[in-house]
């Protein structure tokens, strides 16, 4: 689940069988509500059953920032993949030297 391909193919494919549509119509810069016709209810709908499929949980403050294709599926794979920020550092090994008394 991690390429980034997977994750919107898996998204885009989600919202094909929910607006029952051949998926390769449809496309990221498409814009959920005036592109593809979903109301208010329909975007929530849909964001929760991708919060399933990725077994994550989308803050609600996010959601206004989430109106295309393409923002959902970026912003899933931001949550999905692990970044380079986020990955523990491994700290270097230290020498301890040690005064005689």
């Amino acid at each position: 689940m991690g390429k980034p391909t997977e994750v919107s193919d898996k998204i885009i494919q989600a919202l094909a069988d929910y607006l029952k549509r051949d998926a390769t119509l449809i496309h990221s810069t498409d814009h959920l509500r005036e592109d593809l016709g979903l109301d208010s209810m329909a975007v929530i709908e849909m964001l929760y059953r991708i919060e399933e499929v990725f077994n994550l949980q989308i803050p609600d403050e996010d959601l206004v920032d989430l109106t295309t294709v393409g923002q959902v599926i970026a912003y899933v794979q931001g949550r999905v993949a692990p970044s380079a920020t986020s990955a523990k550092k491994i700290p270097a090994k230290r020498s301890i030297k040690v005064k005689k008394a």
